[in-house]
């Protein structure tokens, strides 16, 4: 199952990916959400090979999972993988210089189901397919507006 979502933002390319790449400000994220976050490398910058656990309630039970960045390409992309349970996922960050002061992000989510039960979670969620298509692209148009106010902070 795959989702996809574009955005412009008023602000540089290189602004836009150093935002991006503070993962620090989204395991904090995470965190304040419930979540308990671990990073799992000893990478003093950014880069690939970057690991982190999690572990967080979705759906009444406890989950963990494993994100691992293995694409990243200053300031280009990156690409995450993850696994959950029998779930396998991947995100994929572009971002294109439309020009001096504006950048298109591209967000592109897929899951693959690796077991029996994430199939028949995958095919539920398939039934919801509009409407979890309609709340990415809203969550990744927030995030695209966040980033702007941050780069509009930071002129």
């Amino acid at each position: 199952m795959k989702f996809s979502s574009k955005e412009d933002i008023e602000a540089p390319i290189d602004q836009v990916f150093a935002i991006l790449s503070d993962f620090e400000i989204f395991e904090r994220a995470a965190i304040r959400r419930g979540a308990d976050v671990h990073r799992r490398d000893d990478l003093p910058e950014p880069g690939v090979g970057m690991r982190w656990e999690a572990s967080f309630m979705m759906r009444g039970k406890q989950r963990d999972a494993v994100v691992d960045l293995v694409t990243y390409d200053r300031p280009n992309e990156m690409v995450f993988e993850s696994r959950a349970g029998g779930l396998e996922g991947f995100l994929d960050i572009d971002l294109v210089a439309l020009s001096p002061r504006r950048t298109r992000l591209s967000v592109n989510f897929e899951v693959k189901p690796k077991t029996l039960p994430a199939r028949l979670l995958v095919q539920s969620m398939k039934l919801a397919k509009t409407n979890l298509t309609k709340r990415f692209k809203l969550r990744v148009a927030t995030f695209a507006r966040d980033i702007e106010e941050r780069c509009s902070r930071l002129a």
